[in-house]
């Protein structure tokens, strides 16, 4: 039988923690029987937290060591202020080291990553942390778009939810598509999703833009349903072409045209979400001219259709 241990380490999502025991636990095999045995491995006792409540316990009759006997462990999600313990560390590059299929659960990432098992590998993690893992650790490439990342004997997923997907995905390499069906199915969810992570990061406007630039940047938000060219937005900026894209470049970390293109695909999120305005008024409303090249710039920073985004987060 396949033994998946999740290694809870103090801190850990409870969340995050409760998915591969519930997954993994669905999965049987032609016979019927359990198809995999999941161990909750702790230090003794293991702190985790739901959100901002109050940290309760958790007990198991397995321990951190037992994570070496596993075909698969998964680290759930940590606070990522918080360096893990060095014996929890070692253990991952042991587990690692002998063969053991290695993945995490949103912010466990920064486990993996501090047993160096990141490194030059591709990862994801919440959205909100990739930043903070991609900083810290600048070996690995950090994708904040996607729901999970597979890179072989390592894998990451995004925000606690996403550990479904990536479950689900390790169901589906180990027992094929209708065993993951079936699980996803008693899980009430689709056995693939549709889109990535892009589609939940929140956007939001500086609260104060830079002095040089501020002006010009709120005029550019004023203009998203207009055409705006490089010449224009600099005669606005009072500056040449090239002194706008290097202080568009120190002041927003990009060229003036994909800063625009992102406000423009922001604007269209917020009418996709509290408006019934036709996908063609959306895209006029937004500079895209046609629906088609609307759905092409929106799909590719987004990760899914506008009609899809719609239907998933309008009001």
């Amino acid at each position: 039988m396949h033994v998946v241990a999740v290694l809870a380490l103090d801190g850990v999502s409870a969340f995050d923690l409760a998915i591969p025991c519930q997954v993994f636990a669905l999965v049987t095999g032609p016979d019927g029987s359990p198809a995999y045995e999941v161990r909750v491995c702790v230090d003794r006792e293991t702190a985790a937290t739901a959100g901002p409540t109050e940290p309760f316990r958790v007990s198991s009759s397995h321990r951190w060591d037992d994570v070496l006997g596993a075909d698969t462990v998964i680290v759930p999600g940590i606070p990522v202020e918080r360096t893990p313990d060095p014996r929890a560390v070692r253990l991952l590059r042991e587990a690692s080291a002998g063969g053991a299929r290695i993945a995490s659960i949103c912010t466990g990432a920064f486990a993996l990553a501090h047993a160096g098992l990141l490194e030059n590998r591709r990862a994801t993690t919440h959205w909100r942390f990739a930043g903070a893992l991609a900083e810290r650790f600048p070996g690995t490439s950090v994708d904040p778009s996607v729901l999970y990342v597979d890179e072989g004997q390592v894998l990451t997923s995004a925000g606690i939810a996403a550990g479904l997907d990536l479950c689900l995905h390790m169901v589906r390499r180990d027992h094929g598509a209708a065993a993951a069906a079936h699980a996803a199915r008693m899980l009430v969810m689709p056995p693939q999703r549709s889109g990535g992570q892009a589609q939940f990061i929140e956007h939001r406007a500086p609260g104060t833009d830079s002095a040089d630039l501020g002006e010009t940047l709120e005029w550019m938000r004023g203009k998203l349903s207009e055409p705006l060219s490089l010449a224009d937005i600099a005669a606005h900026a009072m500056i040449s072409r090239r002194s706008l894209a290097r202080h568009f470049r120190a002041q927003t970390g990009t060229t003036p045209l994909r800063w625009l293109l992102a406000q423009r695909v922001q604007r269209a999120r917020e009418l996709l979400e509290t408006t019934g305005l036709p996908l063609t008024r959306v895209a006029e409303a937004t500079g895209f001219g046609s629906v088609e090249t609307f759905r092409h710039h929106f799909a590719r920073q987004v990760g899914t259709t506008p009609s899809a985004y719609r239907a998933a987060f309008r009001h």
